[in-house]
């Protein structure tokens, strides 16, 4: 513990946001970094705690404290104090393959696990995690690739954030991997759901390349049970593991949903994220919200993404609705510490004008010619039922469906290959192996545990790489 009073010596300094009114005027990443020596300050207030549950516990559930993929959190604090950057590096990558991507779009379940979060003080785990990753990739990312090759064939299904964590990991075991992935370039959500605003593609595209270096093979365009059969798959590799993600959306079935203008997110984002990047667009009709006035159904990241790719696009106003009643603007800690709190949170997107309400729900959709034009809507009792005579209505030539997501989608390859689901009707496998009903296929992520958070994704698709190799070799040095 490099300064052990520096948590009553040092007031919590985080990183800041560029004002609105210049940020929504372009689509790159808007979070101003620290000076290099605040971070070594904020690293100081770290109290190494005997029991640091901003760590995480081991536990697979998902309100369990602190970090999924279990990043050793007091000891890199303590090497960024000292100034031992390139260390600090190494720790944190030991658990996590990607911490440039965690460092910009976790939700930090660390720091409400911290100590000092008690006093609502924490760490400024996140941004430290970032400014590490950010410092060691100015350095230039080092490809590891294998002292020796196995000669075992593995197919990652997927290429979001747990297919790319369990390719890295395979390869770096020495095996021979080829990453199956259906869009035109890597990624998954982390490309094509996740603005830009948020996190650049940049830090996608250097992963990928340090990736193709230690020797992992990319099939783009390549849709697994539609243009590659799923079966071929099974046996031209040794194994096969299933990371595509929980892409079945949560629909909302009420008279009017056939109106032009009613859209799922991931109908609207990856529009967006496709004409930043420069990519050809696809046969659809664009979906824009420019002049628009925009309601976004759901409150969470997704909708949150919706909101402020909305804004940057020149909506004429968005509102965001919520179902569920408004949470506490402050959890009870005696109650929730160090557990995960339910509490409001406004991301900077809700900072940027979106009108928001909750407890409210969509009765029915009305509209012009063919195209929606309001929403109606009431209000909700305890029952998530709507209350008689708080009816009203709301304007809008833009809705966007944010509500979450099911499951995997079931059509093609997973009904091809007749795998076995489970009652959730995700892809069913143990935590222990993540193998599912059928040999050599195994399956990570959320296609394995439902939509959940990319620290998640990336803890799934490093511990199926270990079940994997221990499969495929009798035993396996692959880390927890």
């Amino acid at each position: 513990m490099g300064k052990i009073t520096g948590f009553l010596e040092y007031q919590r300094e985080d990183r800041d946001y560029e004002p609105v009114a210049e940020r929504l005027r372009h689509w790159r990443e808007f979070v101003l970094p620290l000076p290099e020596q605040d971070y070594v300050t904020q690293a100081a207030r770290c109290m190494n705690c005997g029991v640091p549950y901003c760590q995480g516990t081991g536990s697979v559930a998902p309100g369990s404290p602190g970090c999924p993929v279990n990043n050793q959190i007091p000891d890199w604090n303590d090497l960024v104090y000292t100034g031992k950057w390139d260390e600090a590096a190494r720790n944190l990558h030991s658990t996590n393959n990607f911490p440039e991507v965690t460092g910009r779009v976790c939700p930090a379940p660390c720091e409400a696990s911290c100590t000092l979060n008690i006093d609502e003080n924490p760490v400024t785990i996140k941004s430290i995690e970032c400014a590490i990753a950010d410092h060691a990739i100015a350095q230039g990312l080092k490809p590891e690739p294998p002292m020796a090759r196995t000669g075992k064939k593995v197919a990652i299904v997927g290429s979001g954030p747990a297919g790319l964590a369990c390719a890295q990991q395979l390869a770096r075991a020495g095996h021979d991997v080829h990453v199956y992935e259906k869009w035109a370039k890597a990624g998954g959500l982390l490309r094509y759901g996740i603005p830009d605003f948020k996190m650049e593609k940049v830090h996608i595209d250097r992963r990928v390349a340090q990736m193709q270096a230690e020797g992992v093979v990319f099939h783009y365009g390549a849709h697994v049970g539609v243009n590659v059969p799923a079966d071929q798959l099974l046996k031209d590799h040794d194994a096969v593991v299933l990371t595509g993600g929980a892409e079945k959306p949560r629909d909302l079935p009420v008279p009017g949903r056939e109106f032009k203008g009613i859209h799922f997110a991931m109908e609207f984002l990856p529009q967006q994220n496709r004409r930043v990047a420069g990519e050809p667009a696809d046969d659809r009709e664009p979906i824009l919200a420019t002049g628009k006035h925009v309601v976004v159904i759901g409150g969470g990241d997704t909708g949150s993404d919706c909101i402020g790719t909305s804004f940057r696009q020149g909506a004429l106003s968005v509102t965001n609705f919520e179902i569920m009643p408004e949470p506490p603007a402050h959890e009870n800690k005696l109650l929730t510490w160090p557990n995960w709190p339910l509490k409001l949170r406004t991301s900077s997107s809700h900072e940027e004008g979106a009108e928001r309400d909750f407890a409210v729900t969509t009765t029915k959709f009305s509209g012009e010619n063919g195209a929606v034009k309001k929403l109606h809507c009431a209000r909700i009792d305890a029952k998530m039922q709507p209350l008689p005579g708080t009816e009203f209505e709301i304007a809008a030539d833009l809705v966007l469906l944010a509500m979450g997501f099911l499951h995997p989608v079931h059509e093609g390859m997973l009904k091809g290959l007749d795998l076995a689901l489970d009652k959730r009707g995700n892809v069913s496998a143990t935590t222990e192996d993540y193998r599912t009903s059928i040999d050599k296929i195994f399956a990570a992520g959320d296609m394995r545990r439902g939509q959940s958070l990319v620290v998640w994704a990336i803890r799934e698709g490093r511990q199926a790489a270990r079940a994997v190799d221990k499969f495929l070799m009798g035993s396996t040095s692959l880390p927890r």
